[in-house]
């Protein structure tokens, strides 16, 4: 399994389209020569998206790929806590009370 990788924080960034469709509208209704600019700010906003999106970890697995990675991982998970459930049971850890 792969180690995540660390991302910039422009990635992390919000990707809502909707401010620059607003400002799109707004210069429209104004008849601006903004109109263009702000056209392409739209246009770099949505590539930059793509680009998120083509970088997501598992967007090149099959779904049946996807389905059998989280068929594993929740056997893992039930796995566990299994086994913390027993080691629960056999009262070695002592918690106290609070009072």
């Amino acid at each position: 399994m792969a180690a995540p990788q660390q991302r910039p924080e422009k990635e992390s960034e919000d990707c809502s389209l909707l401010p620059l469709v607003h400002d799109i509208i707004k210069c429209m209704d104004k008849d601006s020569p903004d109109v263009h600019q702000e056209l392409a700010k739209l246009k770099v906003k949505i590539q930059e998206a793509r680009e998120q999106i083509s970088n997501m970890p598992g967007v090149d697995s099959s779904p049946l790929e996807q389905q059998q990675q989280l068929a594993t991982l929740r056997e893992q998970v039930r796995t566990k806590n299994q086994l913390l459930q027993k080691y629960k049971s056999l009262c070695m850890f002592d918690v106290p009370k609070a009072s």
